[in-house]
């Protein structure tokens, strides 16, 4: 007997950032199945203890400068507005979008470079778009033509053409764990969107049930790709299913409004998929987003973070520009107030994937570098509180955000102040769980011995003159 999932409602913060990515809102499944697979468990807690991760949209869009694949959907075009350059009807737009794969050519393509600046700033895993829902493939298939590496696309001749390849061999080289981010929906194959039908939304244009056999060739060229994926690029650690509509009919909440627009089943067969994908990838974490059941490992709420930690393994996907994709000037947030992102998801127990987007040239803005570089001297000093922590209550209280270490021996207190440019104060007064018994205190990145006392469950700190140093926060590690 099928009991319909009920969706967790998720107090999102301020950093819910702008109405038009609502149509891409993620929400987060209840009925979490916790794996029994031992290495899928080791795998899962190991990746729980690296928190900060690295998210790359990457396609030929990126030539327009415009939000990613979703032009191409007709449900869509309120907030991915067509511009009148690309195309007067819809159809010429398709075509001229299509054709953006003969003039991709990102020669400035080198991944040792994102991989060096990633890892400077502490980012220790990345996760990759292999194929959005436009469905050209960033890798190699041998399922479809329509992919970086074929005589059509320029950057084929490019030594590097296979940018899959190049960025997991290097960034695993690195140390990073590897995710491969994939589109169950593809909107070039004629088995999802069928010529003989106009696309009215983001889901199949025909009724499997009713076309069975096509919906079968969809479903084999789908696992048929991911079977590439997971045997073709080395140890992958991570398989990051997006498009959430592509789900058995029975698993869809009809109290979560874009699940209200699936009117078909479109199941794929996860069973098959994710079992192919342990084979070839021992102990893989599987992500099947929004769709809850064995096959979500942990659950990834999308440009939001929630205000109370969650008891399940989480990832809050956020961009570091306003967009996933790349779009000339964009506006990129602060260090501090990534800093300030980080330090309230690990709070929550969470990870942090942090979407940075190449551009048509195949690197980053330069802007993107200099952020990346102001976060690693944070990290050089603080990093002892961020990694391999766990949440610990309370988690928030005012300015003070708390992380502890998995054995419970260390308290960290993160003092933030998102209002202002940071300066710390000269005294700080907080909390601390009424369990933990400290016996020694420092305040990471300061020399000097600092200055405290207790009083009941209230610690109150006195800082240094070289206070003045620290940015972006004062983070306070407490030993018992």
């Amino acid at each position: 007997m099928f009991t319909k999932p009920k969706t967790k409602t998720l107090f999102l913060s301020s950093l819910l950032l702008s109405s038009t990515f609502l149509s891409q809102t993620h929400n987060v499944s209840d009925g979490y199945q916790k794996p029994t697979d031992p290495l899928v468990i080791q795998n899962l807690e190991n990746w729980q203890d690296l928190k900060f991760g690295l998210f790359m949209h990457w396609g030929t869009y990126s030539q327009w400068g415009i939000v990613e694949s979703w032009s191409l959907c007709p449900e869509d075009e309120s907030w991915t507005q067509r511009k009148p350059e690309h195309g007067k009807s819809y159809n010429e737009y398709v075509e001229n979008y299509e054709n953006l794969q003969k003039t991709f050519n990102p020669t400035q393509f080198n991944p040792q470079k994102w991989a060096d600046a990633a890892k400077k700033a502490g980012m220790k895993y990345v996760v990759f778009t292999t194929k959005h829902h436009d469905g050209f493939a960033m890798f190699d298939t041998k399922e479809s033509d329509y992919k970086i590496t074929s005589s059509n696309t320029p950057f084929s001749k490019n030594p590097k053409a296979d940018v899959t390849e190049e960025i997991f061999s290097t960034f695993r080289k690195d140390g990073f764990k590897i995710g491969a981010y994939f589109s169950k929906p593809d909107w070039h194959s004629d088995d999802y969107w069928w010529p003989y039908f106009p696309p009215k939304d983001r889901n199949v244009n025909y009724d499997p049930k009713k076309y069975p056999e096509r919906w079968n060739s969809f479903k084999n060229f789908t696992f048929n790709q991911l079977n590439e994926i997971t045997s073709n690029y080395g140890k992958i650690d991570i398989l990051w299913l997006d498009g959430g509509w592509v789900r058995p009919f029975h698993t869809i909440d009809q109290n979560v409004e874009w699940q209200r627009t699936i009117k078909v089943e479109q199941d794929i067969d996860m069973d098959k998929i994710g079992t192919i994908a342990r084979k070839n990838q021992p102990g893989i974490i599987v992500v099947d987003r929004t769709v809850p059941g064995k096959w979500e490992n942990y659950v990834t709420p999308e440009q939001a973070v929630p205000e109370k930690a969650l008891s399940i393994p989480w990832e809050s996907c956020i961009t570091m520009g306003d967009s996933f994709s790349y779009v000339p000037n964009d506006n990129y947030k602060s260090s501090q107030k990534i800093i300030e992102t980080l330090v309230k998801i690990i709070s929550r127990g969470g990870n942090y994937l942090m979407n940075i987007a190449p551009g048509p040239n195949g690197d980053y803005d330069a802007i993107v570098y200099e952020r990346l570089k102001e976060i690693s001297g944070w990290m050089d000093h603080n990093q002892s509180a961020v990694f391999a922590t766990r949440a610990v209550t309370p988690y928030h209280n005012g300015n003070f955000y708390y992380t502890q270490s998995k054995d419970g021996k260390t308290l960290n207190v993160f003092h933030l102040d998102d209002n202002v440019n940071y300066q710390s104060p000269s005294t700080l007064n907080f909390i601390i769980p009424d369990h933990f018994k400290p016996k020694s205190l420092k305040v990471l990145g300061l020399k000097n011995k600092i200055q405290w006392k207790k009083s009941g469950n209230s610690i109150e700190v006195t800082l240094p003159k070289e206070k003045t140093q620290l940015k972006y926060s004062t983070v306070i590690q407490i030993t018992k």
